[in-house]
């Protein structure tokens, strides 16, 4: 039976109910071969260049291919659809050598030309497809001043200035290379019908169903190890535990802390990998309350984060000090210390501030990339706001539709927001929602409108500034202004973890929170 037609006929909803009525656990249902996936939200769309989240970037790091990509388990560029590439001596022109014979899903070559489509198409407003966008993350190649094919398999980047994070961002999401012609064919439906270089073609997607890959054999890198993959949207985090438990999924990413004690037989394998992730509140601080320092930093003193951390999240995620996660130990300022747990302390803020009574509307997600248990923790966090003499409201959104209430900026909305980021570098989360050129009206997504000038200079002279030692000096100068000026309450960075069946072989969880399944195999 092929993939598609097993995937239609049911049998996986039906064998899932059974187990569950029965209120025992199942034989696993799913055939040998594929591997099913319990993703925590439906995907937003499959063009690389027009996504932001982790739950999107799942499912596309195994359809396409970046010039370089991250060596397994680190944070280290390796060759990919590049094989080298030179550096010019002032750090502004990037020349890559590309792979040959290589070749999109679509049967479309991969060359230079292709790369320059891919980049302009960001990059440049005239460009015929530009209009597939919008590219939310184009704010990774800005440096980028032009794209040039030497010849068929040579590509060469010219930046306006030396930019440090430039190959670590060609090895994330937003670099990746998509087929110009597939572009060309669907033009804005291009999001529903991708076509890449990656270990897995697309097959088929079925809104809030499923979305069905299958195994590229002619895979540059050898083909994978599974037949196909299915993943699977199953937005309440109770019911894909159950699924799992259940046999219904095979592979299950988030899983909250309160349920990893149910996978402790043989018949489950649990995975955990510390990342780069930080949870955060996001502030409204252009209005209301916490357009007040004092109101801001009362914030962070009222929520009790050791008793979110120990209580809500099971001990699977450490107090956070600031913007800057501590697995980019080279950048992280270690003087930092969390803000204390001290309820008089933010009392006193509120009252200095005439904030008493204050009413707060709270954004909270269902669930999303990365976003740990939200709703539990949006409750407790009411109730420590509460505590102090706010007057706190939570309203409640599906993760998609959280993220358009709260990339396009709180203003006249709401006065808090939860969100969670996981990055590449210690450019990335500051730069891309902490500077005032990065509001949302100007492309960004400091959706809290936080601004301060010396932090503006700190990260626009971070990035230029090739020498890691000063780059790390200019970071931990950031982090502490941020810190003190709270534009965020800072709470969380978590160890992220997966659960797998037993059937399962081959699998690793990476530090960039990224799923790779070429090297899977399910008996």
């Amino acid at each position: 039976m092929g993939v598609l037609s097993w995937t239609r006929r049911g049998v996986l909803a039906a064998g899932t109910a059974m187990a569950l009525s029965l209120g025992m656990q199942a034989e696993a249902q799913t055939p040998p071969g594929v591997l099913i996936v319990g993703q925590i939200a439906e995907p937003k769309a499959l063009d690389p260049a027009a996504v932001t989240a982790v739950n999107d970037f799942r499912i596309l790091m195994n359809v396409y291919d970046g010039l370089v990509r991250y060596k397994s388990g680190t944070l280290e560029v390796e060759p990919a659809l590049a094989t080298g590439w030179e550096i010019s001596e002032d750090g502004t022109e990037y020349t890559f050598t590309l792979r040959e014979g290589v070749s999109f899903h679509d049967g479309s070559p991969f060359n230079a030309e292709a790369v320059v489509f891919n980049f302009e198409r960001m990059l440049n407003e005239d460009h015929p497809y530009h209009n597939t966008g919008p590219f939310p993350l184009a704010f990774f190649f800005s440096a980028v001043e032009s794209v040039e094919a030497v010849d068929d398999l040579t590509v060469k980047f010219t930046l306006n200035a030396p930019y440090a994070p430039f190959l670590s961002n060609l090895a994330y999401p937003t670099g990746l290379i998509v087929s110009p012609a597939a572009v060309e064919q669907y033009g804005a439906d291009f999001g529903r019908n991708p076509s890449g270089t990656g270990p897995f073609k697309f097959a088929e997607w079925r809104s809030n169903e499923a979305v069905v890959v299958e195994a590229n054999p002619e895979y540059w890198d050898g083909a994978p190890g599974l037949q196909a993959v299915v993943f699977r949207p199953i937005t309440d985090a109770n019911t894909r535990t159950a699924e799992m438990l259940a046999g219904g999924i095979d592979m299950m990413v988030e899983v909250p802390p309160v349920a990893l004690s149910e996978f402790q037989g043989d018949a489950f394998q649990i995975f955990e990998q510390a990342g780069p992730h930080v949870w955060f509140l996001i502030l409204n601080a252009k209005e209301g309350p916490f357009a007040d320092k004092r109101v801001r930093q009362a914030a962070n003193y009222a929520i009790n984060k050791s008793a979110l951390v120990d209580d809500v999240l099971e001990g699977t995620a450490e107090v956070a000090a600031g913007p800057t996660p501590p697995a980019f130990a080279w950048a992280y300022n270690e003087e930092l210390e969390p803000y204390p747990y001290d309820p008089e302390k933010a009392k006193e803020l509120i009252a200095e501030a005439g904030a008493e009574g204050a009413e707060l509307t709270f954004y909270v997600t269902e669930g999303g990339s990365g976003m740990l248990d939200p709703i539990a923790m949006g409750t407790a966090i009411q109730a420590d706001l509460n505590a102090v003499g706010f007057d706190t409201k939570i309203e409640t959104y599906e993760w998609n539709t959280f993220l358009g209430e709260v990339n396009p900026g709180l203003e006249g909305k709401a006065d808090m927001a939860e969100m969670a980021w996981m990055t590449n570098d210690p450019d990335t989360l500051p730069f891309l929602a902490l500077r005032t050129d990065a509001w949302p009206d100007k492309g960004g997504f400091n959706s809290g409108y936080y601004s301060n000038s010396e932090v503006d200079t700190l990260l626009e002279e971070a990035r230029v500034a090739t020498d890691q030692d000063k780059r790390a000096e200019l970071y931990k100068e950031m982090q502490s202004i941020v810190q003190e000026d709270a534009p965020w309450v800072f709470v969380a960075n978590w160890k992220q973890n997966a659960v797998t069946s037993d059937r399962v072989e081959g699998f690793e969880l990476q530090p960039s929170f990224f799923l790779l399944l070429d090297d899977v195999v399910k008996n």
